[in-house]
């Protein structure tokens, strides 16, 4: 097997059992492994740290599938390894729901392996060179532990260019998927594109934080900016809001949002769903001096690096500072970010800024993160991503 030497002073990370190997704390490769290929993971003394997937393509050269020794990578630690994921999805309280992340990624101790379920259907992704080069070991051991109808790939994620990969999408064994999948949320119901949405089809991410929204929602007038196919309007519905506005970019989206009201019993005069950009017609409604009970933010990632940090900020700044111009007195923000680069800390001082220039008065009821099936490994604190701010905003 192929080994790895790390730089002196840079195995740090691994004894601490993060999973990543960043191509700058490579000294030398001894042998020649392909894309995806297992290696061993010395110290710049010899000493052994751990065995994981070479990735020649990327920035991240080596990610770690075990730190044991002992343990060998083939069909068995696979096995393992997706058996331990999928049964502690079942300890962490998703009885209401059929639509459930069953691997995510490193935090399950399998790096760049996402797999979700959407009722009887299963969707991938394998975003990494390991990932890929064992893709048919694991969906051959996830038909055995999670039997279901149909397994269709999602692989068509940008990182995978990162790592040297084209895109994949199809179906990669079973039935294929309908061109609607129906899931069941805390009594709402959903319908799923799993073969064009955005991600694996639903932002499954934030389903603890739509039943919180619910809590709030009863008689008020509810806007969800970046609304996809409406997942925080419905859960206000059902809760009993008076009317919603969804806003997305996406016709596509927007019709299922519509489809989803009419499955939940609800007519056209419940949601109103609109085409647009989201900050163009906030700055429309403000000029207006439209108003809202509740507002939601959950747009896409602003940051794709830590150059882009200071544009994302201004953009986050800016979307917060609308909407909280926007809100009712008394009412309440809803206010995400889904960029893993974003800090908590700058998170908030972005919307406290947004606030101070709004001259509202805003004080946070809740900080919010990702649903439990989403799990961040203590070890990999990138995998934190989703931050959310639930504030309730007065008059200055």
């Amino acid at each position: 097997m192929a080994e790895m030497i790390l730089n002196p002073s840079r195995e740090k990370s691994l004894v601490q059992r993060h999973p990543w190997v960043f191509s700058g704390a490579v000294q030398k490769l001894r042998g020649k492994p392909g894309q995806g290929e297992t290696i061993e993971i010395l110290s710049s003394e010899g000493a052994w740290l751990a065995r994981g997937a070479y990735s020649p393509e990327s920035q991240i050269r080596a990610r770690v599938w075990t730190f044991d020794p002992d343990e060998t990578i083939g069909s068995g630690f696979f096995r393992n390894r997706l058996a331990a994921s999928i049964g502690a999805r079942r300890v962490m309280g998703l009885e209401k729901t059929n639509a459930v992340r069953l691997v995510n990624s490193e935090s399950d101790g399998l790096p760049g392996v996402i797999v979700d379920r959407y009722a009887e259907y299963l969707v991938c992704q394998f975003l990494t060179a390991g990932a890929e080069l064992w893709k048919d070991t694991i969906v051959s051991e996830l038909q055995d532990l999670s039997p279901c109808r149909g397994i269709f790939e999602r692989s068509d994620s940008d990182v995978r260019f990162k790592e040297g990969l084209s895109p994949a999408a199809g179906r990669i064994a079973g039935e294929e998927p309908p061109g609607a999948v129906e899931v069941e949320e805390n009594g709402c119901r959903y319908l799923v594109d799993i073969r064009q949405g955005h991600k694996t089809g639903f932002y499954l991410d934030q389903r603890d934080n739509r039943a919180f929204l619910a809590g709030y929602a009863e008689g008020r007038e509810v806007l969800n900016c970046f609304s996809y196919t409406g997942g925080f309007a419905i859960a206000a519905l059902k809760a009993g809001a008076g009317r919603t506005t969804n806003i997305d970019s996406s016709r596509g989206a927007l019709e299922l949002a519509s489809r989803n009201a009419a499955l939940n019993g609800f007519g056209a005069e419940a949601m109103e769903n609109t085409e647009a950009d989201v900050f163009t017609l906030l700055r429309r409604y403000r000029d207006s001096r439209k108003s809202f009970d509740i507002i939601v933010l959950d747009p896409p990632k602003f940051a794709e690096s830590r150059s882009q940090i200071a544009r994302a900020s201004r953009g986050y700044k800016d979307i917060n500072l609308l909407a909280l111009k926007l809100l009712r007195p008394g009412g309440i923000l809803f206010t995400f970010s889904c960029s893993g680069l974003m800090e908590r800390d700058l998170f908030q001082k972005i919307v406290a800024d947004a606030a101070l220039d709004a001259g509202r008065e805003a004080r946070i009821l809740r900080w919010l993160t990702q649903s439990p099936d989403h799990p961040a490994s203590l070890n990999f604190p990138e995998a934190s991503y989703l931050k959310g701010l639930v504030c309730l905003a007065d008059q200055r």
